[in-house]
């Protein structure tokens, strides 16, 4: 599935790539008014089930109409022309449209003709949850200890105690390709503290320079030359902090990150707030105090609800000198109330 935005009922902007995690079957209608369309609409069921393991959703290369919209009170109903075109949704030698199915990790599955509605239905209630299709595999993800040790750790949090923090939001980039930051508290709850001390910052740049790098490299094969924010991050269970499923690099001005970075402070301190990778099953990830999980800013991702105490992490993204140029190629996608980046 192609990883790109389009207009939803649901979000003007919604991220393709965020369905991961599940079984999804896409009902791509070129004309929603013509008969084939009607007859497999109506064949679709009205109240959806289970959307964290299977997921139908309705994607028209037309505009919305009174049908879309009553399906759209229970269904995710995509009405985007323009996206239509290179979504690979469509194919020319089905006019009507067609289903197709994808796996949790957004891999097509199958395609049906639009007239083969209950086939495609019965495939997608007949598949299995995430877990069992995929078995027992572990995400592309390296956790390394020991990478701040415990000490450290004690003084990010009483930097972020001493300076406070503030509500975190979300990277968004709208049509014209503007990258900006959005609160959005139904899709993210984080209070985040930049650190500013000089000392601190390099501190933690050296811990990560001797410690970490090298382990990145010898698993990856891959170098990082650069760090993007020195952040002290806080998820707190007073209001169930959480990150719902994102990928960090899809916008104009994230481009440039390769790798995520999540080093615990305090992994015995809290319960829930773990990381978790849904196109590869339902496991969760923690790395101890003072250790960093590394992953592919590419891999959808997110934080788990905390549900007791209060999780502080320190949440930096690598990347390289070729990835520079395109951080700095990208300053002019910037909202100008993001700091541009400079050699």
């Amino acid at each position: 599935m192609p990883l790109l935005h389009a207009a939803a009922n649901r979000n003007q902007k919604f991220a393709l790539g965020s369905l991961g995690g599940r079984f999804v079957l896409i009902c791509a209608i070129q004309d929603p008014e013509s008969k084939t369309a009607k007859i497999a609409l109506a064949a679709i069921p009205q109240e959806p089930r289970h959307e964290t393991h299977q997921l139908l959703a309705i994607f028209t290369a037309g505009h919305s109409n009174s049908t879309l919209t009553e399906l759209g009170a229970n269904r995710l109903v995509f009405a985007d022309p323009a996206i239509a075109h290179t979504s690979g949704f469509f194919d020319p030698r089905e006019p009507d449209g067609r289903w197709l199915l994808f796996d949790p990790m957004l891999r097509l599955l199958a395609t049906w003709p639009l007239r083969d509605a209950e086939a495609a239905i019965r495939a997608l209630e007949s598949a299995s949850s995430p877990d069992r299709s995929s078995g027992a595999i572990q995400a592309p993800v390296l956790t390394i200890p020991n990478v701040f040790e415990p000490a450290f750790c004690k003084r990010l949090i009483a930097y972020y105690r001493a300076k406070g923090g503030s509500p975190s939001g979300v990277t968004q980039q709208d049509a014209s390709g503007r990258t900006y930051v959005a609160l959005d508290n139904a899709f993210k709850r984080r209070s985040d503290c930049l650190v500013e001390d000089a000392q601190l910052r390099d501190a933690a740049m050296h811990r990560i320079y001797w410690r970490l790098a090298p382990m990145i490299e010898r698993a990856f094969v891959w170098r990082p030359t650069r760090m993007e924010r020195y952040l002290v991050a806080r998820y707190d269970a007073n209001d169930g902090g959480f990150f719902k499923p994102h990928r960090d690099n899809t916008t104009n001005g994230t481009a440039h990150r390769r790798f995520a970075v999540t080093i615990n402070l305090n992994a015995a301190e809290y319960e829930g707030g773990d990381l978790r990778f849904p196109e590869f099953g339902s496991q969760t990830y923690r790395a101890p105090t003072g250790g960093a999980v590394v992953f592919a800013c590419a891999l959808l991702h997110e934080a788990t609800p905390v549900t007791k105490g209060e999780r502080f992490a320190f949440l930096p993204f690598l990347y390289d000198d070729a990835a520079a140029k395109v951080r700095e190629s990208n300053n002019q996608f910037l909202d100008q109330s993001l700091q541009p980046y400079r050699e």
